[in-house]
């Protein structure tokens, strides 16, 4: 693949011609001088200053397989204060972080409370994400960027709104943000109109690559939704199972170009789609699918972040099996971070990947993989990695 359209290679080129740079300057010089909900806990025995680094993911993982495990889930719980249960997961290294809701952001001085709390008890290791996409859709809703994403028609605007958000979330303690949305909506049916970006289908990729970079110099990590697109569903996989019936021309025309040009920009993470694209895959659903994530999202698109799922706890999953069957071919599928919108589903997730992990040695070494593409995720915003 030449090196203009592979993003491994153009990264590798980069870094050699930043060492090269670098290597000059210096000789230059020397020259011149010479980081659940009403449910009991049941436990198993910053950023940098210019802004989220990149990190690698090939590193090594040294963690215990319980520590492993717990660095692929994302909490929830209610209220405006961190139950004593979170904590001690994060502490302990049983969950990487939690994701944030209305419910938890009642005003701005709460919100900085909470997560300095969340970072206090992970040690500074917490991702604290959030959906922040504008106008509506936000769970910060005292935050910009005000404007929706549908009313944004030109990289410019796109840009703009993500920044402002970006550096709101940021001040708040929020360094994960599961935006922009990345579909294409196939017309006013579309269960994504309002919500992706007005414009055709051939300026939409301009659009999510101005605010994947826009996210990126907030200081915040961009996530883009919902892969492999959800422009042609008319319902949404939160509230009953979806099949998007487009070919894979359609797809590959239409669905994949903004994914291609986030993937490009070198975006943090991918969320995964809860519906099913028989044309890639006649039996699982998108995040649950080795075709859709290993097969075409890193294989044929070259992404080397974390895939995040959609909320574990969908209508589209639970139609299909419970959250923990669901998590477990999630991640065998692929999937790196599970995301639990539930406050209880920790209970019933962890105990099963851990298990599975510790019978099943292919399995456990997925678990590793995943845990450190978190890693070097963690390293990227400046966090310090579970140890």
């Amino acid at each position: 693949m030449p090196v203009a359209h592979d993003p491994a290679a153009r990264r590798r080129l980069t870094a050699l011609c930043a060492l090269a740079a670098v290597s000059a300057i210096t000789g230059l010089v020397i020259g011149a001088g010479a980081g659940g909900e009403g449910e009991l806990d049941r436990g198993v025995a910053g950023r940098a200053p210019n802004g989220p680094q990149r990190g690698d993911s090939r590193q090594a993982s040294q963690l215990p397989l319980e520590r492993a495990v717990g660095q692929l889930l994302i909490m929830s719980f209610d209220g405006t204060e961190a139950p004593a249960y979170i904590r001690r997961r994060l502490r302990d290294g049983e969950g990487a972080g939690v994701i944030l809701f209305a419910k938890n952001a009642l005003d701005a001085d709460t919100l900085r409370s909470l997560t300095g709390s969340l970072q206090g008890a992970a040690g500074g290791d917490a991702i604290v994400a959030t959906d922040q996409e504008g106008g509506d859709i936000r769970s910060v809703p005292f935050a910009a960027p005000e404007a929706s994403q549908g009313v944004l028609t030109t990289p410019d605007a796109a840009a703009r709104a993500a920044r402002e958000g970006a550096r709101a979330l940021r001040g708040e303690g929020i360094n994960v943000n599961l935006a922009p949305v990345a579909d294409v909506a196939s017309g006013p049916a579309s269960v994504v109109a309002g919500r992706a970006y007005g414009a055709g289908a051939q300026t939409v990729p301009s659009l999510v690559e101005a605010a994947v970079r826009a996210h990126d110099a907030g200081g915040v990590a961009a996530t883009v939704k919902h892969f492999p697109g959800l422009g042609a569903a008319a319902a949404n996989t939160d509230d009953a199972p979806v099949t998007v019936s487009s070919s894979r021309e359609q797809i590959e025309q239409s669905d994949l170009p903004p994914f291609r040009a986030a993937i490009w920009e070198d975006v943090p993470l991918v969320m995964a789609s809860h519906a099913l694209y028989p044309a890639l895959d006649e039996k699982d659903i998108a995040s649950q699918s080795s075709k859709v994530l290993e097969d075409l999202l890193r294989g044929e698109l070259g992404f080397e972040g974390v895939v995040v799922t959609d909320s574990i706890e969908a209508q589209a999953v639970l139609a299909r099996s419970d959250v923990a069957d669901a998590a477990v071919r999630s991640v065998e599928a692929g999937a790196d971070l599970i995301l639990m919108t539930g406050s209880g589903s920790w209970n019933e997730i962890y105990p099963a990947l851990l298990a599975r992990a510790e019978r099943d040695p292919d399995f456990a070494a997925r678990v590793r993989e995943a845990e450190r593409r978190v890693a070097a995720l963690k390293r990227r915003l400046g966090l310090k990695p579970a140890g």
